[in-house]
């Protein structure tokens, strides 16, 4: 399931390397760490605007934002071919109209900060898809790298559950949001490398704004306004999610969907500084701890990537360094 340069098969469910399968160049960190600060902060903004809005309407009004401000940039009406619009539509669907949903709606029940450190379950569910779709496991460093994440991801979520039948779903829809976005990571390089970010986010926020239509409008009725909710909405909508979305797809075209989810590993980071100091949520312990294996294994995920070297037989060896 493999995407070829220039041929072969364009199905929804494929994949392909990275451009650049070096270290992380300086513009690549500013790409990753722009990325985990603004997703970071949006769990907090998430929290203010569910104070007078629905999780509905949130989803929606964010969505539109961000799909209106890449709209106003001349490079999101380059073409993209019609055969590559079913994955668009699936990008929508899955980056998008799910997990927005699915977020507010878990928030209801977990705290800003515990919702932005279950989302690093991100990074090891891309890389599993990834592994199955190129038929190659990630190199040592980076496997070590999502064991140290997937340990901190432990650590984060024992104590949500503690907390009774309530916490549990609300982490459940997040691991939920998070299969996702795993998917849509790794279904996304292909177009980004194609077409760029711009052309093919903003047709995929503008269709997400359609499917999450329905139930912002029927929010509407249950909410009642506020300008601070409006301002974090619309935050949410701009930074959140038409920014963020663009430098994940520049951050996908040149690393790889693996290593570019690791991004999400500093998202944790952020959402638990926040919530502790902006909303005076508590944390327990063991997720602080969680949250220093997590930055641990994104600081692996930075180093070169194994690529396929060729041996004397002439076959190619899946995971081995260049020569």
């Amino acid at each position: 399931m493999r995407e070829r340069d220039g041929a072969g098969s364009r199905r929804i469910l494929s994949t392909s390397h990275g451009s650049n399968r070096q270290a992380f160049t300086p513009g690549d960190w500013a790409l990753f760490l722009s990325i985990g600060a603004i997703w970071g902060s949006s769990f907090l903004f998430i929290a203010e605007a569910l104070g007078s809005f629905e999780p509905g309407l949130i989803t929606w009004l964010r969505v539109s934002f961000g799909a209106a401000t890449l709209w106003l940039f001349r490079g999101a009406r380059r073409k993209v071919a019609r055969k590559d619009m079913a994955r668009v539509i699936a990008l929508s669907v899955l980056w998008v109209a799910i997990p927005f949903t699915l977020f507010p709606l878990a928030q209801q029940h977990v705290s800003s900060a515990v919702a932005g450190m279950l989302n690093g379950a991100v990074p090891v569910i891309a890389a599993a898809i990834a592994a199955m779709m190129l038929r190659a496991l990630p190199g040592r460093t980076q496997l070590f790298g999502l064991v140290l994440g997937f340990a901190g991801i432990v650590l984060i979520s024992v104590p949500e559950f503690g907390q009774g039948d309530t916490g549990a779903i609300g982490v459940a829809m997040i691991l939920v949001a998070d299969l996702c976005y795993g998917l849509a990571i790794v279904i996304a390089t292909p177009l980004q490398q194609r077409y760029g970010a711009l052309p093919v986010m903003a047709r995929m926020l503008a269709l997400a704004a359609v499917w999450t239509a329905p139930f912002g409008l029927a929010s509407v009725r249950g909410s009642s306004f506020a300008w601070s909710a409006l301002g974090s909405t619309a935050i949410l909508g701009v930074m959140g999610t038409g920014l963020a979305f663009v430098l994940m797809g520049s951050l996908v075209a040149r690393v790889g969907s693996t290593r570019a989810a690791f991004a999400i590993y500093l998202i944790p980071v952020v959402a638990t500084f926040l919530g502790i100091v902006v909303r005076d949520e508590e944390v327990a312990p063991a997720a602080i701890v969680g949250v220093g294996l997590v930055i641990a294994g994104a600081v692996l995920a930075s180093r070169k990537e194994p690529v396929p070297a060729l041996r004397s037989t002439g076959k190619w060896t899946q995971g081995d360094p260049n020569p």
